[in-house]
């Protein structure tokens, strides 16, 4: 486990054995065992990740998938809010892009969902895409997406943020 600052949270790999914990996470978290992105339905337990934990308890989960030299952070939940799980799990992805080779890392977010756009923003994301309607063929997927988000926000549109990285390799 690797220490990532003063409020002792670290960060590990998923393990086989944090399987079923995933699951149930994101059932809790997501609505169901899939989440949908661009089009993609994706099972996070079945996707590699980190786990933040305080005290040995986890109080985060990311999970990820890597093309090319593009890694894409498909969920990110901090179980517990302003302790640095977030940070910390964006952290440890990030170092691993890095030294897979990879140039981006990139998520999709909603319309809604402000505080997540400001947050990726404060750690040099940028907006470079919206999907406008992509949230109503993310439905079609998986019908369990609620029409209202944060602060009764309609969900509507996909936002994609990037955040270029300088790779290991170059």
């Amino acid at each position: 486990m690797t220490p990532t600052g003063p409020a002792a949270i670290s960060t590990r790999p998923i393990r086989p054995d944090d399987r079923a914990w995933i699951a149930a996470t994101t059932i809790e978290r997501w609505g169901g065992e899939t989440v949908v992105g661009h089009g993609v339905v994706s099972h996070p337990a079945d996707l590699p990740g980190f786990i933040a934990a305080r005290d040995g308890a986890p109080v985060g989960l990311l999970t990820y998938a890597i093309e090319d030299e593009s890694c894409e952070v498909v969920t990110i939940d901090a179980l517990v809010e302003g302790i640095g799980a977030g940070t910390a799990l964006l952290g440890a992805c990030t170092a691993h892009a890095r030294a897979q080779g990879c140039t981006r890392l990139w998520l999709v977010t909603t319309n809604d969902n402000l505080h997540a756009r400001e947050w990726y923003e404060r750690r040099g994301f940028r907006v470079v895409a919206v999907r406008e309607g992509a949230i109503a063929r993310s439905r079609e997927l998986k019908p369990s997406i609620p029409l209202l988000g944060a602060d009764g926000i309609p969900i509507t549109d996909e936002i994609e943020m990037a955040l270029e990285l300088i790779s290991a390799r170059g």
